[in-house]
């Protein structure tokens, strides 16, 4: 009995230590790190790789991310952007293959969105601040001396140099609706090429980018954000595999005064907010960029033309939701969408 209790006992230790052993080792397969770059707090998870590997490679992902920041934001005086601003009227400013890029590819989704999407709308952002300690709600006069301002067709590029000048003085570009959705591409593509890797949540800001499949094997499951509550409350989910999910709310940055609320998407048309019956955008496509930028370019559109557009575009889904809670879905998306909240509609069209 003796014998046959300690072989019991032996037998259960091996069982505990093989078990602990797994989950130790799986806990350590997974590697996470937060940074703040581009104007928003960033969080890049990494599954089944070696601890030397996970720092190393979360480490050249913070390089990427910093590279991009330091080129592409208006708030770093330095930047190259920044110094085409600063030339504007002026000069021609030679840029970097990445800004160039990305400033190439805002001038296409201008032309394809009826000028919705303009990254000549600094003067504008500025204007209103929203976000920031100095935000107001500007006067009709300010904002009619600042839209002349507004027209991408006066970027001028000179491919040759690549180099870049805005025509009037005062002009001014932003890549706020942009250089996230490029920065997700380019970290996607270091892990899926160069580090051969098959499982990364990429999230720069709410700007998700799926790489290959969880632990389990099974696709990651994407929250939609309720644009009722506070960030983190869903109202149903998609499963993707090696795709980027980019959402524009009204609810994520907002000036309220006289009980009016103004959000952060600017009519580069008007000089004021988007004003139609949409809380938020969600654009699903393999490339974050198209993502970043169709968001804020399918809200402006409204359903209707918003819907057309992404239709028309190969490898793009959507999902639009109103303020009265209804729910418009691209037709890839109609089997796809997981609602999880009642008291939202899914409409069909």
């Amino acid at each position: 009995m003796n014998k046959k209790l300690s072989l019991i006992i032996i037998t259960s230790i091996i069982i505990l230590s093989s078990f602990f052993i797994i989950i130790t080792n799986k806990k350590e397969s997974k590697y996470s790190n937060t940074y703040y770059n581009l104007g928003t707090i960033n969080e890049i998870t990494l599954y089944n790789v070696k601890k030397n590997d996970g720092d190393r490679i979360l480490k050249k992902c913070e390089s990427i991310l910093m590279d991009i920041d330091n080129k592409m934001s208006c708030q770093i005086s330095n930047s190259e952007i920044s110094k085409i601003n600063e030339n504007a009227g002026k000069n021609y400013v030679q840029l970097s293959d990445d800004t160039y890029y990305v400033i190439k590819e805002s001038i296409n989704f201008s032309s394809i969105s009826n000028d919705t999407f303009d990254i000549s709308i600094g003067p504008i952002i500025d204007l209103w601040g929203i976000g920031a300690d100095n935000a107001k709600v500007p006067t009709e006069k300010e904002i009619k001396e600042k839209i002349s301002l507004v027209n991408y067709k006066d970027i001028l590029f000179d491919d040759d140099t690549k180099s870049i000048k805005l025509a009037k003085k005062n002009m001014k570009i932003d890549l706020g609706g942009i250089a996230k959705g490029y920065a997700a591409d380019k970290i996607y593509k270091y892990l899926k090429e160069d580090e051969k890797l098959d499982s990364a949540l990429i999230n720069l800001g709410g700007n998700i980018y799926a790489l290959g499949t969880k632990e389990n094997s099974q696709p990651f499951s994407i929250g939609i954000q309720d644009p009722t509550k506070v960030r983190g409350n869903s109202i149903g989910n998609i499963k993707v595999t090696n795709k980027s999910v980019v959402t524009s709310g009204i609810y994520e940055r907002y000036l309220e005064q006289n009980n009016k609320i103004y959000h952060h998407m600017l009519d580069p048309h008007t000089g004021y907010p988007f004003d139609n019956n949409l809380s938020s955008v969600t654009i699903v496509s393999d490339k974050s960029i198209i993502c970043d930028a169709l968001s804020t370019t399918a809200f402006g559109l409204g359903i209707k033309d918003g819907l057309k557009l992404v239709e028309n575009l190969d490898g793009v889904d959507a999902i639009f939701i109103t303020k009265d809670k209804n729910i418009y879905l691209s037709h890839n998306l109609k089997d796809k969408f997981n609602l999880t909240d009642n008291s939202f509609t899914i409409v069909n069209n």
